[in-house]
């Protein structure tokens, strides 16, 4: 995911990573340094400016901010074994919830727990259902973007729902000598995004399913539309998008759909409309489901948090953490800021108009034909990775489909099977 140099802070050996240092300045009683290291670095223009308006909240307080994507859980787990954890850390949520349990407070009792929304709170209890071991930066909408314009253009008359009308569109828009999709395979996290629509589409209870995969008591094998439909669109994906889609990250697919370059983006959501609009503010997106299969009913946008900010059980900074962080989902401004700053899909409890056509859409549509569960909760980023980077050598041509799918079922098992 891209990264962005706000302000170098640390030592050199973390040059990678993005950090932030916005000194608080403004009426109230709190002093003390907060250490705020999560990924997704997407919305660190939107955080700090968060951080620059609670320098009107507290004058005492700084809050160091560091944000990076690529190999996240693997500087975060150095940190914690090295017994550096930060004061607020971020995880997925669902299953990592228990994961990263015993470095993390539990928030039940605070103000932001009872402005959190119930399906983003349910997210972040423990594997006995219980406490709050997070909070959420979004909900989320996951779907196809597409370029309005590019579809208007090649004749498509609306977005396809299956497999069949999603070729077709695929061919009408090559007609017009437009590229028909934008991958991101550069990301692995990107193969995470669009499996969840495949496997939300293959069982009715694909929360049972994955747990079947990792105790080895299932098998991908079991379900066509993982082990082909899947790996078909991956293919068509790659057979009619970028030139080098392994090179092709996260600004990479933004700069080709706003500038008209490609007329379909994968493995996003609502968090990438506000960088699409700063590219061309005359976009016209549209926003639905994946056709995952001949069934239209399969295609849905899918909805939830799938991240989780955490705060340290041991922190020495505790109280003005939690100080922050209840102003973040109570106060005007935080409220506010989903929306109005982030541009997504606010975790808490509340009416909220948008202009951002991905929510609105994204909405409408969970209106029309319900939403897909957000399957990515139910495995840990550290299998997210595995799988991607399996995926990734798919796409090279360095292994089969057949070796590809044998890897996937071994990492289920050794990373995610091993912690159960």
């Amino acid at each position: 995911m891209k990264k962005k140099l706000i302000s170098v802070m640390l030592c050199a050996a973390m040059a990678t990573t993005m950090f932030s240092s916005v000194a608080v300045h403004a009426e109230g009683d709190d002093e003390g340094e907060i250490y705020m290291f999560i990924s997704q670095p997407e919305y660190a223009d939107a955080i700090t400016t968060l951080i620059d308006e609670y320098k009107n909240v507290e004058p005492g307080v700084t809050i160091n901010y560091e944000t990076t994507q690529n190999d996240y859980p693997t500087l975060l787990k150095a940190k914690l074994n090295s017994g550096e954890c930060p004061d607020i850390f971020s995880s997925t949520s669902g299953k990592e919830i228990e994961t990263y349990k015993e470095y993390s407070l539990d928030l039940t009792g605070q103000p932001l727990v009872d402005a959190m929304d119930d399906n983003v709170a349910a997210a972040m209890k423990d594997a006995n259902g219980e406490g709050c071991y997070g909070m959420a930066i979004k909900g989320n909408y996951f779907g196809l973007i597409y370029n309005q314009d590019l579809l208007d253009k090649a004749g498509v008359e609306k977005v396809p729902e299956t497999m069949t009308e999603l070729k077709d569109c695929v061919e009408k828009l090559k007609a017009a000598d437009i590229t028909p999709f934008t991958s991101g395979y550069a990301e692995w996290w990107v193969f995470k995004h669009v499996f969840q629509h495949f496997a939300d589409a293959a069982s009715d209870d694909v929360q049972k399913m994955v747990a079947g995969f990792e105790d080895g008591s299932d098998s991908l094998e079991n379900y066509p539309i993982l082990t082909d439909n899947f790996f078909e669109f991956i293919d068509l994906v790659k057979d009619n998008g970028d030139q080098k889609p392994l090179e092709t990250d996260l600004s990479g697919e933004e700069a080709a759909l706003a500038a008209g370059k490609a007329a379909i983006m994968i493995g996003q959501g609502a968090w990438v409309e506000s960088d699409l609009m700063k590219i061309n503010p005359d976009l016209k997106i549209a926003f639905a489901g994946y056709p995952v299969d001949e069934d239209a009913s399969h295609c849905q946008v899918i909805t939830g948090s799938d991240q989780a900010l955490r705060v340290s059980k041991d922190s020495e900074n505790q109280e003005i953490v939690l100080n922050f962080l209840n102003w973040w989902y109570t106060s005007d401004y935080g409220k506010a800021w989903f929306t109005d700053v982030a541009g997504v899909v606010p975790p808490i409890k509340g009416d909220f108009d948008t202009e951002y056509e991905v929510i609105k859409q994204g909405s409408a549509s969970v209106e029309e034909k319900g939403a897909a569960p957000l399957e990515i909760i139910y495995s840990t980023d550290s299998f997210h990775q595995a799988f991607g980077e399996a995926m990734q050598a798919y796409v090279e041509g360095s292994a089969s489909k057949e070796d590809t799918i044998s890897t996937i079922e071994q990492k289920y098992q050794e990373i995610d099977g091993a912690s159960n």
